[in-house]
């Protein structure tokens, strides 16, 4: 047979481009993206913000007023929108600004021959003409011709739905297509399964297959919980408005009041209670949190995994490199007497040197091992590792003998296919059944130490035809490699840290169950029971479910297997984070409430993942999901400010606008109060999360939210009507004296009662940070100031009487303890709540 492996024909590889030549090209067809991000310039996202429905009502029937000669009302409307829409644009622009700067640095690659040198370079500039090489485990970064092919098997299941492989050969001089069955082109959306190529890019970006795919469908990604939660919480609140705005109307329009200062008073009340600094708010609590993140060494590519993390309670994970250093050595090789042989450690040395394939920590460990002399050889054939076999094969010619067909692989399946073995001699002997028990006895002795092992056999290579997975039989045992990969130091602390956090590891792996057994013993882990790959196999969805909510340690599972059990424990109620790099981990990776990966994995578990560890170890993992719960409990503080003493004063307002002669706030009074509060807010995303809210998952709950408005709000409402009874009776207030008043302490409630809303417990048993308390201050200040300022006749305030600001102090005091009292009864119905939930969920 021709000594070569590869399907090219005698057609030299082009020599790519210079970087010139792409940088023209670049400019000619454009990025390489089958659908370029729409990159707004920051003008249109600010004009954007004006269209929002209520501005854009406020700002119409400002300029109605201002044609009536209300020209003061419609200046300071007018104003305090464009103010509050600048303060919402600049803090969510410079987050999401933050956050584009973040994600240069996990940006997808590719291997380009560019200026006679190969290179990595971003996948988005590449262009028609560019040589680029595949291995195992690469996302095809373009549609290409192949030049050259080495058994090289594709998935493409994005682009026909088939999920089985397809072979791939070299025609250089074929045409381009865009027919996913031509044998030597390879597409965009596609992934490299086993073997190697080297081809030239035909399309780029949108005139690629997969862009014209993505073009046509156009489909948003799957929305999560917290979106989710999000628009739940949105349509609760927009049902709130138009019910409040119809209703305030018509009792404005009965009383006989203006129709133009009624639509003002509606609107503004409508404005009041809608959360229009949400999107800001969420902007930057989940962009400070990635930024904490990736100093602690976590990237986020999406924003809304920061706030997934935090509700994980589950992370199913393989051991290496999360519980063991992910270092692997190689501490012995073995004959089956047990005794170290060079042969053994040469013919392993060889199969990973030969290999084309994506390099194992294996194959990492045996090319750094010093051999006494290296063995010269030429590569004649392969068939690459895949997880059916769980083997690689090359066929070799050593110098002066024949030509070599030399296996490495786990012992479960190497073993079976031998019929003879190799003593120290180097003599074949059969492989009966004694030695196949010493064998494997010699394999479990090894695996029971925490050894990680693998065989290494041989025979005499004399077919004509290609190697094929048939040909790997009547084998010759030459004996075992045995790698050592170390526990970590830290990872008792660490799941113990998790544990008491509500997370639990479960330990996935390929190793067999003796192996994860001395792991578990090492590090601390529950390993009662161990569950084979094999139990899973015919087990029905609920035994599947009951099953892995019992056992944390499943041995010898295959990639499919391991989608199963996350997908059985999403369907037991759990949130799920699934840690991969390997090239079939992608569909548990997308199946998993959140897919984290590591920064050199292989190309398709990057791509699939949601957020990627610079550093793999378990404790780095513990903190993302920290920084997830702080940038959930920030948000959710926002929530609930805007659903009780917020919702609570908007409700005041619609009420006394029914009992007083007067409206009780004027438009642009409410606008201002609104204003002032939100920019308290701003300070929110960058507070000290309260410990207690970080020690548990949290996940999204709109009944909480819900229950919180109708209960906080009325708490809110009983203080705004009693503030009304002094005002009215005690005071005598006419109606600029009454907006003074209510004005100040509907401000400095709304303001002041973040500080007991922030945490669960006493507010005085975890202070707010320094930024928050400094910006809620300077607002009730400046509150309390308008009317004593000179800009008071002009908002319509007057100075209010000393007497009155000595209630005001007491009534926020006593305001401030019931909330207090209220939120502790408020949490512990919730967490009693979120207990039963669980419990019957996993029942």
């Amino acid at each position: 047979m021709a000594e070569q492996t590869s399907t090219a024909t005698d057609t030299e590889i082009p020599l790519g481009l210079t970087s010139a030549e792409a940088a023209e090209r670049l400019q000619r067809f454009g990025p390489n993206e089958p659908v370029p991000p729409r990159r707004r310039r920051a003008l249109v996202q600010f004009l954007q913000l004006f269209i929002e429905p209520l501005t854009f009502v406020l700002l119409v029937a400002s300029g109605i007023a201002a044609l009536l000669g209300e020209f003061v009302d419609a200046t300071l409307i007018v104003s305090i929108v464009l103010a509050s829409t600048t303060v919402n644009f600049v803090q969510a622009y410079r987050s999401q600004r933050a956050v584009e700067r973040l994600s240069v640095s996990i940006v997808p690659t590719a291997t380009v021959l560019r200026d006679g040198a190969w290179q990595e370079l971003p996948r988005w500039t590449l262009v028609p003409g560019d040589v680029i090489r595949l291995t195992a485990g690469d996302l095809v970064p373009a549609d290409a011709r192949l030049l050259e092919a080495i058994h090289l098997t594709v998935q493409q299941a994005a682009l026909t739905g088939e999920s089985f492989p397809v072979e791939k050969q070299a025609n250089p001089t074929a045409p381009p297509s865009q027919d996913p069955d031509a044998a030597h082109m390879v597409f965009l959306g596609s992934s490299v399964v086993s073997g190697s190529g080297i081809a030239e890019v035909v399309a780029t970006g949108k005139n690629t297959l997969f862009g014209g795919i993505v073009a046509r469908l156009g489909a948003p990604p799957p929305e999560t919980a917290f979106q989710r939660g999000l628009r739940e919480f949105s349509h609760l609140i927009t049902r709130t408005i138009v019910a409040l705005v119809l209703v305030v109307l018509a009792v404005t329009l009965s009383l006989g009041r203006a129709p133009l200062d009624s639509l003002l008073f509606a609107v503004a009340l409508a404005v009041g209670l809608t959360p229009e600094f949400l999107p800001m708010i969420v902007t930057i609590a989940l962009a400070q949190g990635a930024i904490r993140m990736a100093r602690r060494r976590v990237l986020v590519k999406s924003l809304p995994a920061i706030e997934n993390l935090g509700s994980i309670d589950i992370v199913c994970s393989d051991k290496t490199g999360t519980l063991t250093l992910g270092e692997m050595r190689l501490m012995r090789a073995l004959t089956l007497a047990g005794n170290d042989s060079s042969r053994v450690l040469q013919l392993g040395w060889i199969n990973a040197r030969a290999q084309s394939g994506l390099v194992s920590p294996f194959d990492q460990a045996l090319l750094a091992t010093e051999l006494p002399t290296l063995p010269t050889f030429t590569k004649v054939d392969e068939l690459p590792f895949d997880f059916e076999r769980r083997r690689v094969s090359v066929v070799v010619r050593l110098l002066g003998e024949p030509l070599l067909l030399i296996t490495k692989g786990a012992p479960e399946a190497i073993l079976p296919a031998c019929t003879a073995f190799e003593d120290e001699r180097g003599i074949v002997h059969p492989f009966e059944e004694t030695m196949r028990q010493n064998a494997t006895s010699l394999f479990r002795q090894l695996s029971t130490e925490g050894l990680r092992v693998l065989a290494v056999a041989w025979r005499v290579w004399e077919s004509p035809h290609p190697l094929r997975p048939e040909d790997e039989n009547e084998l010759v045992l030459a004996g075992f490699l045995a790698f050592a990969d170390p526990p970590l130091s830290e990872a008792r602390e660490t799941l113990a840290q998790l544990a008491a956090d509500g997370v639990r590891v479960k330990l996935l792996t390929g190793d067999n169950e003796l192996v994860a057994a001395a792991i578990c013993r090492a590090v601390g882990l529950p390993a009662e029971r161990i569950v084979l790959g094999s139990e899973l196999e015919h087990l029905e969805p609920l035994a599947l479910e009951r099953l892995v909510e019992e056992a944390d340690v499943f041995a010898r599972v295959t990639p499919a297997q391991k989608h199963r059990i996350v997908l059985a424990l999403k369907a037991h109620g759990h949130a799920v984070a699934f840690l991969g790099d390997g090239i079939n981990d992608a569909p548990s990776l997308h199946a998993a409430d959140v897919g984290i990966s590591v920064v050199n994995a292989v190309d398709i578990a990057r791509e699939a993942a949601d957020i990627v560890l610079l550093d793999r170890r378990l404790s780095t993992l513990h903190e993302g999901i920290l920084e997830g719960r702080r940038a959930f409990s920030n948000v959710m503080t926002f929530l609930l400010m805007e659903t009780s003493s917020n919702f609570g004063n908007v409700f005041s307002m619609a009420g006394a606008a029914a009992l007083l002669p007067f409206l009780p706030l004027l438009p642009h009074q409410i606008l201002l109060n609104n204003f002032l509060y939100d920019l308290a807010q701003v300070a929110i995303p960058r507070d000290r999360v309260d410990p207690q809210l970080t020690a548990s998952p949290r996940r999204w709950d709109i009944g909480f939210v819900r229950t919180a408005m109708l209960v906080l709000g009325p708490v809110s409402s009983l203080f705004d009507f009693l503030t009304f009874a002094v005002l009215l009776f005690l005071f005598r207030a006419d109606e600029m004296l009454f907006h003074s008043g209510w004005f100040v302490e509907s401000l400095v409630t709304q303001c002041l009662v973040v500080f007991v809303i922030r945490t669960a417990r006493a507010p005085w048993h975890w202070l707010p940070s320094p930024a928050l308390a400094l910006n809620v201050l300077v607002i009730v200040l400046i509150g309390l100031w308008l009317p004593y300022s000179p800009l008071a006749a002009f908002l319509g305030f007057v100075p209010l009487p000393p007497v009155y600001l000595a209630f005001l102090a007491g009534a926020v005091a006593s305001y401030l303890i019931l909330v207090e009292l209220t939120k502790r009864a408020l949490y512990t119905w919730w967490n009693h709540r979120h207990r039963e939930t669980v419990r019957s969920g996993r029942q």
